[in-house]
């Protein structure tokens, strides 16, 4: 009889809304952010009036009031202007950190199909250059692009009444901002290099998260894994505000300097106003309410860019979002356990399909118990498929599969992956200490060094974990790593510390060589003992001592039993031996 599969995803996350997150986030933050726009927009817009008014009372008693004003209007707008924009800009910083921690943890969580098609490369993007865009969005959208806006307006509204032929009389109150601005760039180059290092690192060990994503899952270690991840993420975002806070001084700095340019202009027109030379007013006025246009004017282009560019960034991080997470078993209804000995695990009449491409189809076998089984055939065959099935990286197409007498559908996933220790073909690892490694999912406290190291030296690698710098603490990363077959090692080790009733094991001897060979299958035979060993393999040495062996053909099962019986009754086993240029039964003893 043939099953098909529940539906084994969660709800999809809820969808990415940066202005309503900020809003209702932090709504007395983003109030005051908009006074202080506010309030700055008005001190800028006063300025202008303030100095023509000072200049008009030049020969009287009142120029002193009016000087006190114009400090006030312009330091008033500056310090406002700052505050609003590091405190945006700090509510930015923190949704961008949030907003990286969800996509991580959404990632490692998602079924393994959606995770291989999404790709290591398009999934880090979401938290580097994405990321990027969603920040200046966050930097010119809410705020400082009405902000602009209105200024300009405003701006335009009181020059209408002014004359456009003084506009060439301008151009030299830039020279005073552009040598102020090279101060400051000069310190925030420092700390854009910074974050781009931290986020670089974060990146790299994302992307090792990402690629071991099957190991992780296997060993339950999504929680520890994203936590390690989100304390990565952390640090960018400090660095991020530590540059933010120069960036604060990006807009003041370029008014104080126009400004001081201004002051300078007016006074030294002073004296040709005086004499009759120009009109007051029509001077002062429109010369300063140009200079202050300039601002909004660069600020509306800019921001009409990075509105553009966030967009799409967000559409992007929606998209990731409405993927389901993987989920399964846990509002089953509780399954009576199995009445005496069943095998580890069963394949019953299986189909699996990528797509409409087939891939297992009518698969049938058991693996006791106790005792190794092994599964070959040619790369293709399906082998690693199955592996896969086992611990629901997806789900079968028709038929099922029961693991410890229970099927996997009726399995939470949680506990269905503790059943299982497993090896992938890859020997993947974290991006973390060795002591990391080894205690995947379960936290360094659960072993001591003792008992890390007895494996070690089981698996042939304590004396190489000893030379290293910081023995168990050291992070395998860059140039104090493992090489290929170590790493087989201790994924082995890894296993083996288990004590999970199934052990898989995917192709464990592809980088190791004859003599560490022989190692591992000392260590599989003492496993099968006690416990029940899935090997896969594409070497006929590797499972010349298994009590069960499956052949797997175009994604069949061809033949299964004794290693002697099949070689005497079955062609595609005896077709594989010959591959191997291994010859009866002698030549595997």
């Amino acid at each position: 009889m043939r099953h098909h599969p529940p539906e084994a995803r969660q709800r999809p996350d809820r969808p990415l809304r940066i202005v309503r997150d900020l809003a209702t986030g932090h709504p007395g933050t983003m109030l005051l952010i908009g006074l202080l726009a506010l309030a700055s927009t008005a001190g800028t817009l006063a300025l202008p009036w303030a100095v023509g008014r000072l200049i008009a009372t030049l020969g009287d008693g009142a120029a002193d009031r009016w000087t006190v004003w114009l400090i006030v209007f312009g330091l008033g707008a500056a310090l406002a202007n700052t505050l609003a924009t590091f405190l945006l800009s700090r509510l930015g910083q923190r949704m961008i950190c949030r907003l990286r921690v969800r996509t991580m943890g959404h990632a490692l969580r998602l079924p393994l199909a959606d995770v291989r098609r999404e790709g290591s490369g398009n999934l880090v993007t979401r938290i580097t250059a994405d990321t990027s865009r969603i920040k200046k969005l966050i930097d010119v959208g809410p705020i400082q692009l009405p902000i602009a806006g209105l200024t300009a307006i405003g701006t335009l509204v009181i020059m209408g009444f002014l004359d456009w032929l003084l506009l060439a009389v301008t151009l030299g109150a830039f020279a005073v901002a552009g040598g102020l601005i090279t101060l400051v760039v000069k310190r925030l180059r420092r700390s854009y290099v910074a974050v781009q290092e931290s986020t670089g690192v974060l990146a790299q060990r994302f992307i090792a998260a990402v690629d071991a994503v099957k190991v992780i899952k296997a060993y339950r270690a999504e929680e520890s894994v994203s936590a390690d991840l989100a304390g990565h993420a952390e640090t960018v975002a400090r660095r991020e505000i530590d540059a933010a806070r120069m960036e604060a001084l990006m807009t003041p700095v370029v008014n104080l300097g126009q400004q001081i340019a201004l002051v300078a202009v007016i006074t030294g027109g002073g004296a040709r106003m005086v004499a009759g030379s120009l009109p007051l007013a029509d001077f002062v006025a429109f010369l300063l309410y140009l200079l202050q246009l300039t601002g909004p004017f660069m600020m509306i282009a800019a921001g009409v860019t990075a509105l553009k560019m966030g967009t799409v960034a967000r559409e992007r991080f929606t998209g990731l979002f409405d993927k389901p997470q993987e989920s399964g078993g846990e509002t089953a209804q509780p399954v009576a356990a199995p009445v005496g000995p069943v095998p580890a695990v069963q394949f019953d009449h299986v189909d699996f399909s990528y797509g409409s491409t087939p891939v297992l189809r009518d698969v049938s076998f058991e693996v006791p118990a106790r005792g190794l089984t092994a599964i070959v055939g040619l790369s293709g065959a399906g082998k690693t498929t199955a592996v896969e099935l086992i611990q629901r990286f997806a789900d079968v197409t028709a038929g099922s599969i029961r693991v410890q007498g229970r099927d996997t559908r009726q399995w939470p996933l949680a506990d269905l992956r503790g059943q299982v220790a497993y090896v992938d073909q890859a020997a993947s690892s974290v991006q973390d200490t060795v002591r990391r490694n080894l205690t995947l999912g379960r936290g360094d406290a659960a072993f001591s060094d003792g008992e890390l190291f007895a494996v070690l030296h089981r698996v042939g690698l304590a004396d190489e974990i000893r030379r290293k710098p910081q023995g168990l603490d050291t992070v395998l990363a860059g140039d104090v790593d493992l090489s290929g077959g170590q790493r087989q090692r201790l994924a082995i080790a890894r296993a083996m510390l288990t004590d999970a009733p199934l052990v898989l094991l995917d192709e464990p001897s592809s980088h190791l060589d004859s003599i560490n060979e022989q190692k591992l299958r000392d260590l599989v035979d003492d496993l099968a003992a006690t416990r029940a060993v899935l090997v896969v393999a594409h070497r006929i040495s590797t499972i010349q001592h298994a009590d069960h062996v499956v052949i797997l053909q175009a994604g069949e099962v061809v033949g299964q039993g004794p290693h002697d019986e099949l070689l005497r009754n079955c062609s595609n086993y005896t077709d594989l031996v010959r591959g191997q240029m291994l010859v009866g039964t002698g030549a595997l003893a």
